[in-house]
């Protein structure tokens, strides 16, 4: 039986919730951009302290700052269930699809086609649109507008032999549903495509095996993972070696650098290793034995999914409010998006006031606002929350819509 998680030792992990300045604050603007955990922060200290050297040099401190970036790259390759070699650090999830789509830029010939959704973060969609100005045909997956649902028979009709690629996102950052990630990515391989899968609202909730789930490209952003403000990519090795190189022509047979134009964060990179050391301590903590990833990701589900439900059962309930994507806590993520005759903003600042932390906007999500058909300018109130909210604040976001609402 899955133990339930220990928010107690958990929040220990966050300094933010012993800072005098954040308390009485509930922190919903999670999917925004997560609370850095403890080993996160320690580590990027003692690089600052000890290591801010160039790495990988014939001395100590250098030796010491190469291992530790090494170590990051290992651990959390563990965690996705690729290899290190497979793991890139880049600038922002952002930078690290702009790379991509200009590889593909130079790989891809004029006619050949790539699919994106109207559901996703333009990070996600903008670079691979751009390929049209190269002669790449664009053809758009559109979300239902009523649900926001992706529904893979609609891909189904529009995967053909001129397909290349497929960029699709694990989970949106308005809509909140989890897309089918594995059975996608079988239906884009058995078209013979490559799968780009968006995990930035979604590795915030758990880790996934990125192995498993056969993406050839997975991206996620550290800073949403607890960790320091690094974009994080998965880039499976025969397409790595199949893609031209971005970097300088000297770095083209190195992993670690062929799609890194400019040089990585030497003490982000490092410090990106204790993300791996806070889900091993949690693992532990809950007596598991083995492989963490998995694991932690299921513990982290559960706990979210139990918070969940009760707030996704307060807005459905109201006839005041929109709420966007499915009303089952087991389908979607703890991002949570209404849109109300106010704007989302305005709701969000009105929040504030009672000591709750939300976002109003649009979240880059211009796209999958206007295919739902809400006005991006007008915007949409989003909640956000991961493992590390506990019951109470859930129960204090509620009370506080009622005020606001």
């Amino acid at each position: 039986m899955q133990p339930l998680l220990d928010i107690d030792f958990v929040r220990k992990q966050f300094p933010a919730f012993s800072e005098a300045s954040l308390e009485g604050q509930a922190f919903f603007e999670n999917a925004g951009g997560s609370y850095t955990c403890r080993p996160v922060i320690e580590r990027l200290f003692r690089y600052y302290h000890q290591r801010k050297v160039q790495p990988y040099g014939p001395y100590a401190a250098s030796q010491a700052a190469g291992a530790e970036m090494d170590e990051a790259r290992a651990g959390l390759a563990r965690l996705l269930g690729v290899e290190s070699d497979e793991v890139i650090f880049g600038p922002a999830t952002s930078a690290n699809t702009y790379v991509m789509a200009q590889a593909f830029r130079e790989h891809l010939k004029p006619g050949d086609a790539v699919v994106v959704t109207n559901q996703d973060h333009e990070a996600n969609g903008g670079p691979w649109r751009r390929l049209a100005g190269a002669g790449i045909e664009i053809r758009e997956w559109r979300m239902d507008p009523a649900s926001g649902h992706l529904d893979p028979a609609d891909l189904a009709a529009l995967l053909d032999d001129k397909v290349r690629l497929v960029a699709f996102p694990h989970c949106s950052n308005v809509v909140g549903e989890i897309n089918p990630a594995a059975e996608i990515c079988a239906m884009i391989h058995a078209a013979g495509a490559v799968a780009c899968v968006d995990g930035v609202s979604y590795a915030p909730h758990g880790l996934p095996d990125v192995g498993a789930m056969g993406a050839d490209i997975y991206l996620f952003s550290a800073y949403k993972t607890y960790g320091p403000h690094q974009g994080i990519m998965v880039l499976r090795r025969d397409l790595a070696r199949a893609l031209p190189n971005q970097a300088h022509f000297f770095n083209a047979d190195l992993p670690d650098k062929r799609f890194n134009p400019a040089g990585p964060d030497h003490a982000q990179v490092a410090a990106s290793a204790g993300m791996v050391d806070y889900f091993d301590a949690l693992h532990a903590h809950h007596g598991g034995t083995g492989a963490a990833g998995r694991a932690v990701h299921d513990l982290m589900r559960a706990h979210e999914e139990r918070l969940l439900q009760p707030l996704l059962d307060y807005l459905a309930g109201r006839n005041d409010l929109r709420l966007i994507g499915p009303t089952r806590a087991a389908g979607r993520a703890s991002t949570v998006a209404v849109a109300h005759a106010r704007p989302g903003l305005e709701l969000a600042t009105e929040l504030a006031g009672h000591g709750i932390m939300a976002g109003g906007g649009h979240f880059y999500a211009v796209r999958a606002l206007e295919g739902l058909g809400i006005d991006p300018a007008h915007g949409v109130l989003r909640l956000s929350f991961v493992h590390y909210t506990s019951a109470g604040e859930v129960d204090r976001l509620i009370a506080a819509l009622d005020r606001v609402l």
